[in-house]
């Protein structure tokens, strides 16, 4: 017999969690059951600064505490309190009828398109959009319907002009019909970009008067909220379903929920038992997101103006160093330096002098992810995890891998001589 031979046990909490071979930080505190009373207790000194995705972020401990006590019931009968509370909650915060909370984003623009579209319609949406690029096709896979791709403006807007011109002709058998048009608010790929109510207005009142809905793909929607200074109320109002992202800036470990007309929540809810998304005792997870929009210390929306100021001075700072240069397209049409007023959010879009996987791996070394973007961009995404204080321990690593890379370059340049 082999002495000190563990049984199996229950996978550790951890396990699972290694990225390339980088294993990330545990969260900054640990949490215990309020009964214990016991404090957050401090995880360490060695944890990466992670600015891959805002998707990263760990739930907070009132959000384990609330999740730990959840009132919970049978989602898919309808008789979850806590779900049910949470999409009510949700919808009257941004003033529409009813709520439905699903997985994801991509399930959410999944599911709103199949409650506003017949097989065969086409959407109008921007050519950069999360829903052409990053949602595996769904809306030809699974809605069965075409997308007419407009492209946007470095705004993050679609010129209304053409999204007029857009529309197809109905009398016309060769063409489809047009059945909805969507719009992405924030605009990922211009850096994140609000879009403004005004605008929103102005496309909503297009659509309205050729009889199609708007639906805006909201992931980051309270960004856009808090970057304007604007209420949910009236930001979302000129759209007919919004779904916006808990598991990003808000913090919240799964979930996202898409808010709009009784009727059309209706047919959103069968398409999400469709593709597999109905949930059972899910007001577990529902807690965390009634902790996320709810007011005072532990509340998640307000305190998304802390991720634009340290996206702004993290740019700022960047913007410096030499060999730091403009993203280029839509994210900043400008060549050379980085235009730190691009930011406007919580994303930070830019291109390096040099080689990118060399001066990402060369951040990972260092203890700092940030992560390939489009067209040769690097992306850095701030939130909950990441505080002022770690801005220039970030700038520091950047300048300190620029150096290294430089060096590099002038070796090899001395070697061709």
């Amino acid at each position: 017999m082999v002495a000190n031979r563990r049984r199996p046990g229950p996978l550790r909490p951890d396990v699972g969690r290694f990225v390339h071979g980088f294993r990330p930080a545990r969260p900054r505190t640990s949490w215990v059951p309020a009964t214990e009373a016991a404090q957050p207790v401090d995880s360490g000194a060695m944890r990466p600064i992670d600015l891959r995705s805002d998707t990263v972020t760990r739930p907070t401990d009132a959000m384990r505490r609330a999740m730990a006590v959840a009132e919970v019931g049978d989602d898919v009968l309808g008789d979850d309190p806590t779900v049910i509370e949470l999409e009510e909650r949700a919808a009257d915060l941004l003033g529409k009828e009813a709520g439905l909370f699903v997985t994801s984003g991509t399930q959410g623009n999944l599911v709103a398109q199949l409650g506003h579209l017949a097989r065969g319609q086409e959407t109008i949406a921007a050519s950069e959009s999360h829903m052409i690029v990053d949602e595996a096709a769904g809306h030809a896979v699974i809605v069965g319907t075409s997308i007419r791709a407009l492209r946007e403006r470095p705004d993050g807007t679609l010129d209304p002009a053409e999204i007029i011109d857009a529309f197809r002709d109905p009398s016309d058998p060769h063409e489809p019909i047009t059945g909805l048009v969507t719009l992405e608010n924030t605009h990922a790929h211009s850096m994140g970009q609000p879009l403004s109510v005004e605008y929103t207005a102005t496309v909503a009142a297009i659509a309205h008067e050729r009889g199609v809905p708007l639906h805006i793909d909201g992931a980051r929607f309270f960004n856009a909220v808090v970057a304007q200074g604007v209420t949910a109320r009236d930001l979302a109002g000129p759209a007919d379903s919004v779904t916006f992202c808990l598991s990003k800036g808000l913090g919240c470990p799964v979930g996202s929920i898409l808010v709009g007309p009784k009727d059309f929540i209706w047919r959103a809810r069968r398409g999400r038992k469709l593709v597999g998304g109905g949930l059972r005792q899910v007001g577990i997870l529902a807690a965390a997101g009634l902790v996320a929009l709810g007011e005072g210390p532990d509340g998640m929306i307000e305190r998304l103006a802390d991720d634009h100021r340290n996206a702004r001075q993290l740019a700022e700072g960047l913007a410096d160093l030499d060999g730091i240069e403009s993203a280029g397209g839509i994210a900043q049409p400008t060549p050379g330096r980085l235009d730190p007023t691009r930011v406007r959010t919580n994303f930070v879009l830019f291109k390096v002098r040099g080689e990118r996987a060399a001066f990402l791996a060369g951040l990972k070394a260092r203890g700092i992810l940030m992560v390939e973007y489009p067209h040769g961009a690097i992306r850095a995404a701030t939130h909950h995890d990441v505080s002022a204080a770690d801005i220039p321990t970030i700038l520091g690593a950047t300048r300190d891998v620029l150096d290294e890379m430089a060096g590099r370059t002038s070796l090899a340049a001395g070697a061709r001589s």
